[in-house]
């Protein structure tokens, strides 16, 4: 059964994504105490990355704001895994993204606006959070975008 935030994000027409795999050794989501960190989350939609390249040449800063709102959704998705219901999400504490830019690209922080901004949506207050947007030569699998989310839960 969907809670509300998952009910917002029907509302705002999306819907949780099912845990992306690992791509390597790692978990895509790890609790410790109250907090849960996410691993590095790409842009995948139905297993597969819908666009490839470096922000600033092959992709757009838009197209890449778009994926990292993807991004965000796979983080909430990896989220729930462990926490069992977005709901218990008393706040999201920390963003970083990394950004595969061109060489003379210095639009991160409006790349990285994608995730912070659903977060928001989805989650209001409790969305607001620190963040690091980072330029980066390469992703893995040539991705252009990729986030990474630390939340604070509720005792449940």
């Amino acid at each position: 059964m969907a809670g509300a935030v998952e009910a917002k994000l029907a509302e705002l027409g999306l819907a949780l994504p099912d845990v992306v795999p690992p791509l390597a050794s790692y978990q895509p989501a790890v609790r410790s105490g109250v907090y849960v960190y996410t691993s590095g989350q790409l842009p995948m939609v139905d297993g597969k990355l819908a666009v490839t390249g470096k922000v600033g040449a092959e992709v757009t800063p838009d197209e890449a704001k778009e994926l990292a709102k993807t991004c965000a959704l796979n983080a909430l998705a990896a989220v729930k895994s462990v926490a069992g219901d977005l709901d218990r999400i008393a706040r999201v504490v920390k963003v970083v993204g990394f950004v595969a830019s061109a060489s003379d690209f210095t639009g991160q922080p409006g790349v990285i606006n994608g995730a912070s901004e659903l977060l928001g949506a989805v989650l209001g207050d409790k969305g607001v959070h620190a963040r690091s947007a980072v330029g980066v030569a390469v992703l893995p699998l040539d991705a252009p975008v990729e986030v990474e989310v630390q939340v604070e839960l509720v005792d449940a």
